[in-house]
């Protein structure tokens, strides 16, 4: 989730980033990921100790490392392969790191955070999880609504989806993800035309619009239907703060 740094590019692949050529697309089963999440995903809330030895998330991690990401194909089969393999190599991370208090204590030797460590191997190229966020899904596929969907193992992030995105669905996917995300971790008040935001919307500003107004414009959607009009057509008149950020795990107790 940190902006500090990207990790530089281990190998020269495509990762998604070029156009597969017409016909030449290839489905990526996300099947053994979406079971897993069923089973080890509530609320929100992850199973780590279970994850530690669930053979599953070691087969879909197998699977990405063996991807051919050139032939993803179209835009909404990128982002979900690419939204899924974020979250499913932050599962790992923490599951082998499992037991601890937030994935901010884990090791990070040679780099400045968890999230630079070259962990995720994807169809054949070492990456960090910086590198997937930033270089990807925001620099490339330029998608602010991954901003409700891949999840940081923290209590302040999107809660993570029981259920792999998949392409057929990822626009309601990200609606629904939004509405949750908003009507849980932010609060708006009406009357006062006063917002309290997460902080990701104040280190992802830009992807959101920029200004305060801006971002606010952009989460009237899916924002509770008690305040959508109101920031749709006045956000220039809210004020807007924002939340302090719980880096907890969000463990499953």
């Amino acid at each position: 989730m940190h902006l500090i740094r990207f990790l530089p590019r281990l190998c020269a692949l495509a990762l998604g980033f070029c156009f597969a050529l017409a016909g030449s697309a290839q489905a990526f089963e996300h099947a053994t990921l979406d079971a897993l999440l069923k089973e080890r995903v509530s609320n929100g809330r992850v199973d780590y100790a279970a994850l530690k030895t669930d053979a599953r998330l070691g087969s879909y991690l197998d699977a990405l490392a063996a991807a051919d990401v050139a032939a993803l194909g179209a835009r909404d089969a990128r982002l979900a392969f690419w939204i899924n393999a974020y979250n499913a190599y932050t599962l790992k991370l923490v599951a082998d790191h499992h037991p601890v208090k937030s994935i901010r204590d884990i090791p990070h030797p040679g780099v400045d955070s968890p999230w630079d460590l070259p962990v995720a191997r994807v169809g054949g190229c070492d990456l960090s999880l910086n590198h997937i966020e930033h270089q990807v899904l925001r620099a490339e596929l330029k998608e602010p609504r991954i901003h409700y969907a891949v999840v940081c193992a923290a209590v302040s992030c999107p809660p993570l989806r029981a259920e792999a995105f998949v392409a057929e669905r990822i626009d309601e996917q990200f609606a629904d993800q939004a509405r949750v995300f908003l009507g849980t971790l932010n609060r708006f008040d009406a009357k006062a035309r006063r917002a309290e935001l997460s902080q990701i919307f104040n280190w992802f500003a830009a992807d959101f619009g920029g200004e305060p107004a801006a971002v606010l414009r952009a989460l009237a959607p899916y924002a509770p239907a008690a305040v959508r009009a109101s920031l749709a057509a006045d956000s220039g008149k809210w004020t807007v703060t924002y939340l302090d950020y719980d880096w907890s795990l969000n463990e499953r107790r």
